[in-house]
């Protein structure tokens, strides 16, 4: 009898041991951070994560997502939707910002950049005011900015005696042409110019690089979306023909070609020029790269009439509405976005940083030359439109230019019906 009240005893405060346990766990103050990517790039975000505790006290937990961009957007809008606090601090794709802003999951930092004196003058000004701010109010910081390049194989344009990289997409054509019918003669499987025409976002990014550089675009009328304009006409044609008329892009473009797909293309010696984003160029340099130290880049081409331009990308740093620990979340934020963490990021990622000053850092150019070039790149880049419900119109574009690519339908007749598609998506949303 005494062995059994004796053993309920015991029970009994390995209960309310556990319940006090559970308690600690519930009030102790965890900011949980969500962020997908490479396996080395979480390996190195466990690292930074370790260094911020040991600073500060303030614990994180890692959320990690997986490498997938849409998969790593649809896990974050479930959580959102359904109000949890959890993840207090996350990344997100320049092109989510604007419908996380418009739902009213993100939590507005002004207060705190305010208070750190963290904001104009630290980032590109151009990517706060087009990417960062929704309605006015600060919602998101740069971590890693991207833009479009043209890749070029600076040796071969020497040997053909051409002194600088095409300004224009007529030039481009021309040299491709020239060169490409030479090198030929050894090499079938060389062609002048690889890039991004598959069916997913960076076909969209790719459109509005050639587009907007003929003045055209995703423009709006009043409520009205403007997609079959003469000049978005005339830049798909110009997609489609690189491949069917003037054939210096692969047979391949529409049904497979993505980001690594045109790296490893370029990278193997087979194409003269190259559409990526700044990560491809360290991978150009790898010890075992067929365009080592052969490799320029420059500003995209453009039409006679337009401009050079680089569709704007990259990963920003939010705070949800949600969280219950926002001051100790924008301790984690004021981290990340700081010039040695950012100049880290640099250095042992090869990231983009979002913070103007490093780019002027004499270890980062002394490692990333190309660095010197992006800056003016990254702050004359074009957003894809801020709208709440863009990753509708892009996949509704994504359908029609690759069918117009694929030669399944005409220009004019892809944007026709694309517009009216996209319409009522507008309409819907209104």
């Amino acid at each position: 009898m005494k062995c059994v009240r004796l053993c309920q005893i015991l029970v009994f405060f390995l209960i309310i041991i556990t319940l006090l346990a559970g308690c600690a766990r519930k009030d102790e103050k965890v900011v949980t951070f969500s962020v997908g990517g490479a396996p080395n790039e979480l390996e190195f975000w466990e690292v930074l994560i370790t260094q911020f505790e040991d600073q500060t006290g303030i614990k994180v937990d890692i959320l990690r997502q997986p490498t997938d961009t849409d998969q790593r957007r649809q896990g974050l809008v479930i959580s959102l939707k359904s109000k949890k606090s959890n993840p207090d601090v996350f990344l997100m794709d320049v092109a989510w910002i604007a419908q996380f802003a418009a739902s009213n999951w993100l939590a507005g930092l002004d207060d705190y950049a305010g208070e750190d004196s963290i904001g104009r003058g630290v980032f590109f000004e151009k990517v706060m005011d087009l990417a960062d701010r929704y309605k006015g109010a600060l919602i998101a910081l740069p971590v890693y900015i991207d833009g479009g390049l043209l890749y070029y194989r600076k040796d071969l344009l020497e040997k053909y005696g051409i002194k600088a990289p095409p300004e224009t997409w007529k030039e481009l054509i021309e040299y491709s042409l020239r060169i490409q019918g030479d090198i030929r003669k050894t090499n079938p499987d060389f062609y002048g110019f690889v890039w991004q025409g598959a069916q997913y976002e960076g076909l969209v990014c790719n459109f509005l690089e050639f587009a907007v550089s003929n003045e055209g675009g995703i423009n709006f009328e009043g409520d009205k979306i403007l997609l079959n304009t003469p000049e978005n006409i005339e830049a798909v044609k110009l997609m489609n023909e690189l491949i069917t008329k003037y054939k210096i892009s692969p047979p391949s473009t529409f049904t497979e070609m993505k980001e690594e797909e045109v790296r490893a293309y370029f990278e193997l010696g087979n194409a003269l020029f190259e559409r990526n984003w700044p990560y491809a160029w360290s991978l150009h340099q790898h010890q075992d790269s067929l365009v080592r130290d052969k490799v320029g880049i420059a500003k995209l081409p453009h039409f006679k009439s337009g401009k050079s331009v680089s569709t704007l990308g990259g990963w920003h740093i939010g705070i949800s509405k949600y969280s219950d620990v926002k001051g100790l979340s924008w301790e984690f934020v004021k981290f990340v976005t700081s010039y040695n963490i950012q100049k880290r990021l640099a250095m042992e990622l090869g990231w983009n940083p979002g913070r103007v000053d490093v780019y002027g850092d004499r270890d980062v150019l002394g490692k990333l030359p190309h660095f010197a070039g992006l800056r003016n790149v990254f702050e004359n880049a074009h957003p894809r439109p801020l709208l709440p419900y863009y990753t509708q119109i892009s996949e509704v574009l994504q359908r029609y230019i690759n069918a117009v690519l694929a030669g399944a339908l005409s220009p004019e007749a892809a944007l026709l019906v694309a517009e009216k598609e996209a319409q009522k998506i507008v309409e819907r949303y209104k």
